[in-house]
């Protein structure tokens, strides 16, 4: 898939005032701090429709971009670790919870993981309630130019066998690089083909 247009639609915590259509959508998300702007970035080729911050917890809002005029990326904000008080770190992850139960144009989320770290127990509590709620999902590991190429391969089978202790079969994974590139194509892929089936159905 080739990204001719990218432009942000609208920011809101009320999932009731998303947009009102039937575009399908795809919602990244992953722990504070984890590169998903910087991931958003590089998957759409634009330098800054994502804001990036090396301060944790700087997205707090649903964040709707326009992809090519017919899909959504949406960005929302992440779990765990924020500098945020307790009252607004409860309310954005009650909209987090609200847009997955609630929103009917989501068709895929991606989870994003540091994959410099060892299975993280809030991740796959996270991923243990998309499961739960039969929410379809994938796992984009993020940071993979901080590895050499043995130590991916060790970080990602560690979570894989993680999950297989729970889980019947793991979800699908990418393995990306917001710096290098990694990953990219085969994201915008499979996006590709999920649309393909979004419209022909």
């Amino acid at each position: 898939m080739q990204i001719k247009t990218a432009e942000f639609v609208v920011s809101n915590s009320d999932v009731s005032k998303c947009p009102n259509n039937t575009i399908p959508e795809y919602a990244f998300i992953g722990r504070s701090n984890v590169g998903k702007s910087s991931l958003i970035n590089m998957i759409t080729g634009r330098k800054s429709l994502a804001k990036t911050s090396g301060r944790p917890g700087k997205t707090q809002l649903i964040n709707h971009f326009i992809i090519n005029n017919n899909w959504h990326l949406v960005d929302l904000p992440g779990y765990g670790y924020a500098k945020v008080s307790k009252t607004a770190k409860k309310k954005f992850q009650q909209f987090i919870t609200d847009y997955f139960l609630r929103r009917e144009q989501m068709v895929w989320a991606f989870v994003l993981i540091d994959i410099r770290h060892e299975p993280q127990k809030i991740d796959l509590e996270f991923m243990q309630w998309m499961g739960e709620n039969a929410i379809p999902f994938s796992i984009v590991f993020t940071k993979a130019d901080k590895l050499k190429p043995k130590a991916i391969e060790r970080n990602v089978n560690s979570y894989i066998t993680t999950l297989l202790e729970t889980w019947e079969t793991a979800p699908k994974h990418f393995v990306t690089s917001s710096s290098s590139g990694t990953g990219r194509e085969e994201l915008l892929e499979y996006i590709d083909k999920m649309n393909q089936k979004v419209f022909t159905n």
